[in-house]
């Protein structure tokens, strides 16, 4: 499923007008998920699951063309924890 066919979804459940007013409130919901998450934020919604920002060490790694060793800085990463309603939904 595509983001144009989650606003068509959307506009059928909430019966919004046109597909275009659903498209906004699929591209404004992910910029208010990308912003929380940007300023450390978790976004959660409970049964479905949590958004959140992880800290990934710095670490040594090894050039897959070369053997060489390399290093790898610490970095952050998005990640997302399945909720007990959707992981249910989906067995």
């Amino acid at each position: 499923m595509k983001k144009n066919d989650v606003a068509e979804e959307i506009m059928k459940a909430v019966g919004l007008e046109s597909k275009k007013q659903s498209v906004a409130v699929v591209e404004a919901f992910w910029d208010v998920v990308v912003k929380a998450l940007s300023r450390g934020e978790e976004v959660k919604f409970p049964g479905f699951g949590v958004f959140r920002v992880a800290d990934r060490a710095a670490r040594e790694g090894i050039n897959p063309k070369t053997g060489e060793k390399i290093h790898i800085a610490a970095s952050k990463k998005a990640k997302f924890r399945v909720g007990k309603l959707l992981k249910e939904a989906v067995k």
